[in-house]
């Protein structure tokens, strides 16, 4: 009994912590001893109860956690700081990063960080970004049921902000498909005018998509090579976000 009381302890423990807890911090929060705590860790590691960082070494709820609660709820990640690897992609890109998060039916986003080449954005910090014309919320409705995600899309109108703008259900469900299939979504002109953006998915320890990043970069000039290397500038960061997060074998991105 002591086993399974120390068990449901530790899960609940971990999962008030959004940032997720280290080794350390549950053998004193629980005051069991620390070999013991290494040794529970591991069992509930191993049965995919809790997942632990690649990078930060805290440990996560688990994949397996996820049949105790709701999946399907769209909610926001959670995630409590900014993350260094948002800033760093900007300083190294010379464009725009920004997070986007999904509270109810709403796609907002959450975070953005201008890099050295400013460039006006519908993107701010607060905005609700459109969810059919915006690569950054395209990539959040791919993980979702299709129910949630037709929810989502019809619950404001399909403005059209350029010419190059997605206007009906059929064509931006057919680009969720393709962004679920890639990993990722891009969108050149469909909602700012002379820009490109890539975003890639951002997942929890459990692998549920809880954000996107966003890069977003004036075209001229770039060709299939540069688009090619900022795409993959904005995955390692999305890989780097996740892994953050507790997020262990998940690809983010598949190659080309």
């Amino acid at each position: 009994m002591q086993l399974v009381v120390r068990v449901l302890s530790v899960l609940r423990s971990v999962a008030a912590a959004e940032e997720g807890m280290r080794l350390q911090d549950l053998s004193l929060a629980l005051d069991v001893p620390l070999g013991s705590m290494h040794r529970l860790l591991a069992m509930l590691e191993e049965e995919r109860f809790l997942s632990r960082s690649p990078t930060n070494r805290r440990y996560f709820l688990g994949p397996a956690a996820r049949a105790f609660g709701d999946d399907t709820a769209p909610r926001g990640s959670g995630l409590a700081t900014p993350h260094p690897a948002i800033p760093e992609l900007a300083e190294k890109t010379g464009g725009t990063v920004f997070l986007t998060e999904l509270f109810g039916n709403s796609p907002v986003c959450t975070e953005l960080v201008e890099g050295r080449h400013h460039q006006p954005l519908f993107a701010c910090v607060g905005q609700v970004m459109p969810p059919h014309a915006s690569a950054a919320a395209r990539i959040l409705l791919a993980y979702l049921d299709e129910a949630t995600a037709q929810r989502v899309l019809t619950a404001r109108p399909l403005t059209a902000f350029t010419r190059s703008t997605p206007t009906s259900d059929g064509a931006v469900m057919e680009r969720l498909s393709i962004a679920r299939s890639r990993g990722y979504d891009t969108c050149e002109n469909e909602l700012d005018w002379n820009i490109w953006a890539v975003s890639a998915p951002i997942r929890t320890s459990t692998e549920q998509v809880c954000a996107s990043v966003t890069l977003a970069v004036r075209p001229a000039g770039l060709g299939d090579d540069g688009r090619e290397r900022l795409r993959g500038a904005l995955l390692d960061c999305a890989r780097r976000m996740s892994a953050d997060l507790g997020c262990e074998t998940v690809s983010i991105g598949r190659a080309l």
